[in-house]
């Protein structure tokens, strides 16, 4: 609860050019704001210099004496002060070697891995980041790791301005015991001139390295901002994961396919999407695209059990798994949504975003709510006796969204509102915004005791959870707090619904009323992410479809699904196995496949030497096969043909189907074996 206190006290306090250990910034928001910058510059036709400055030892050399004038600055209440100070009192390291132990008294270093030992560095570093601001440099930092970024027209002016913030840094490092690395700091020149002079920078008289690469919180930046270096390197290491799968998991034996698929969305797509909205643009190059087909195709063939000859086009339907480069376009357009970004494909609607944590009640303000579960009519009737009784509900019908109240005195309705919300909201939007209207509601109210009843627990939850920022939630909490400041009595239950209760079936008519009947400006119009990743996501597949239609690979899967975003739907509903991958891909063993291989001498079939032995043939023409191929057409009611094998797959007789197929081709399989 202390360090709860002293966030509160010092967070809205610090630099917005903190990114480390600070709510609602991460790592991507700072790699994002830094080579928007940095674009911009170069924009401006100017060059820009990069800095990548090294602490020794950061957090174990945080001073404790500059900790408390710190504090004492900010003007942190006494009582922290105290609590801190005694925190930082008296403390020894202790070390065991050799059967002897030494004892020292430290005064120095934020214990790493506590609660308060980000925030007290933050504190610390907080002052360099004003000055170098208040200089006019631009200068960012996550946690220790500290980048200035300094432009101008010509090199020295570069120069004259990077090496007197290098001096401005170094003599603040000495007043607060931190010592800068002027040897491992490294430097970076990024401008689209062709001609330009190199800045020569210094840091307390040792040259600064200038090279071609920096890698910053885990993303290599290159002097020409192609991503060239770190696509490279993340592809690296996805190719190591693979290896390994490789191992562990073969065509006819090994790892179960969705265990590979949770290795893949739970290590590979994330090493690869890490600060996709930063290196985004690199992905429409040829190269780029190459690399990430070599690290997903492997992976793809180990998900649907195929042979390594099976093309990526394939695979991937197969898999059910999208192409590497389009999830990074996805994952970089989300980003940039969440961001409040304006995006097309949004027509113009804005994305809900979360309340600001800077906004947040003080943690001694923040009263605990009781939450209350009603199982039947008769816990209801026993939690009744309110002055006032709302109902609320929200509803979805006919894909349309709707809200409302129902407000009881006694045993008689006295009022109801509905509430509209366009249709790609959620129905747990309009639960939250029912629940913070009928908050809104009651301020209005002469009565002392209120109950709300509701029969979503996610959005009562939502709004006893003070850690979670949804507006309404943030909105209910508000209207609550000042409900309680009045002296009134509020209580939130959660009741079952459709099981009779008059106040919520009322609600719940009342709430699809609104949906279907509201004519009016709705009343909260902020997209959910949901609706945001959905349309994102409707829009990757239809590039993927394009490009999967217009592709010359994957030839024989393309009569069972002729459309990538048909496919998606369904493989991840079908049981994967090798059987099922030799006939929908061609690969496996059937003679035409074993002869380009030479594991066979011609791809004749044996029912005709000039008939070649393709998944076509076998499944549709052979007359080896016409009695289980008939047997099939009686139990369809339909004739087996190339056009109407994709009908087949996506409709009730597919696991009939699937089953003729596999039995056809097992025997084709042990046949040609022999």
């Amino acid at each position: 609860m202390t360090m709860a206190r002293l966030k509160h006290h010092l967070i809205p306090r610090l630099s917005t050019r903190q990114f480390g250990f600070m709510p609602q910034r991460s790592t991507e928001d700072s790699l994002y704001i830094l080579m928007q910058h940095i674009k911009s510059k170069l924009n401006e036709k100017k060059i820009v210099t990069l800095i990548s400055l090294d602490i020794e030892g950061a957090f174990d050399s945080a001073w404790w004496p500059a900790i408390r004038t710190r504090l004492a600055e900010e003007k942190c209440p006494i009582v922290l002060r105290k609590v801190v100070d005694s925190y930082l009192c008296d403390r020894k390291v202790k070390v065991r070697f050799a059967g002897e132990e030494c004892n020292k008294t430290t005064t120095k270093g934020c214990v790493q891995g506590s609660i308060g030992g980000p925030v007290l560095w933050n504190l610390i570093l907080d002052p360099l980041l004003r000055t170098l601001g208040d200089s006019g440099a631009y200068c960012q930092a996550f946690a220790d790791d500290v980048v200035i970024v300094c432009d101008g027209e010509r090199a020295t002016e570069i120069e004259r301005e990077a090496n007197a913030i290098l001096e401005l840094v170094r003599a603040w490092g000495v007043d607060n015991k931190l010592k800068f690395a002027p040897h491992k700091t490294m430097a970076m020149v990024i401008t689209k001139k062709l001609k330009y002079d190199t800045p020569r920078l210094t840091m307390g008289g040792t040259a600064i390295k200038m090279v071609n690469e920096i890698k910053i919180l885990g993303v290599t930046i290159d002097a020409g901002l192609t991503f060239n270096a770190h696509v490279a390197n993340v592809c690296r290491k996805a190719i190591n994961i693979h290896k390994q799968l490789a191992k562990a998991a073969k065509t006819s034996w090994g790892l179960h396919p969705e265990v590979i698929r949770v290795i893949y969305v739970a290590t590979v797509e994330p090493i690869i999407l890490y600060a996709a909205s930063v290196w985004a643009p690199a992905v429409s190059k040829l190269c780029v695209m190459r690399q990430l087909a070599t690290v997903q195709r492997g992976i793809a063939q180990k998900l649907c059990k195929a042979y390594r000859t099976v093309s990526l086009n394939a695979a991937l339907v197969l898999a059910g798994i999208l192409p590497l480069d389009l999830r990074v376009r996805e994952a970089a357009l989300l980003y940039e949504a969440k961001r409040g970004i304006p995006q097309p494909i949004l027509g113009g609607w804005e994305v809900e975003r979360m309340a600001s944590a800077l906004e947040a009640p003080h943690p001694a303000e923040r009263r605990e709510l009781e939450l209350v579960s009603l199982a039947n009519r008769e816990e209801v009737d026993a939690n009744s006796n309110f002055a006032v009784r709302i109902f609320t509900d929200g509803s979805k019908i006919e894909g349309k969204v709707g809200a409302a109240l129902s407000i009881w005195n006694g045993e008689s309705e006295t009022k109801t509102l509905k509430l509209a919300l366009p249709s790609f909201c959620t129905v747990y939007q309009a639960e939250l915004l029912a629940l913070s209207r009928a908050t809104g509601v009651i301020l209005g109210q002469k009565a002392a005791t209120f109950g709300i009843y509701s029969d979503s627990m996610a959005a009562l939850l939502t709004i006893k959870n003070h850690g979670c920022l949804h507006p309404l939630a943030v909105e209910a909490r508000s209207n609550l707090a000042a409900l309680s400041r009045q002296g009134k009595v509020v209580r939130l239950f959660w009741i079952k619904a459709h099981v009779g209760l008059e106040g919520n079936e009322r609600a719940d008519g009342l709430a699809k009323e609104a949906a279907l009947k509201s004519k009016r400006k709705p009343d909260y119009d902020l997209c959910p992410v949901s609706f945001v990743r959905r349309s994102i996501r409707l829009a990757t597949l239809d590039e993927w479809n394009r490009r999967y239609m217009s592709g010359e690979t994957a030839a024989v899967t393309k009569l069972f699904f002729p459309n990538a975003v048909a496919a998606y739907r369904i493989v991840r509903k079908l049981e994967t196995t090798n059987i099922r991958t030799q006939f929908m891909t061609g690969h496996g063993g059937f003679s035409e496949y074993l002869e380009r291989f030479r594991c066979k001498d011609n791809p004749s079939c044996i029912c005709d030497p000039n008939a070649r032995e393709t998944v076509p043939h076998v499944l549709l023409e052979c007359p080896v096969f016409d009695q289980e191929r008939v047997q099939l057409e009686i139990e369809i009611g339909t004739k087996l043909e190339k056009h109407n094998i994709k009908d087949l797959m996506s409709g009730k007789h597919r696991d009939r189907f699937l089953q003729y197929c596999e039995l056809i081709t097992r025997k084709v399989i042990v046949r040609n074996k022999t």
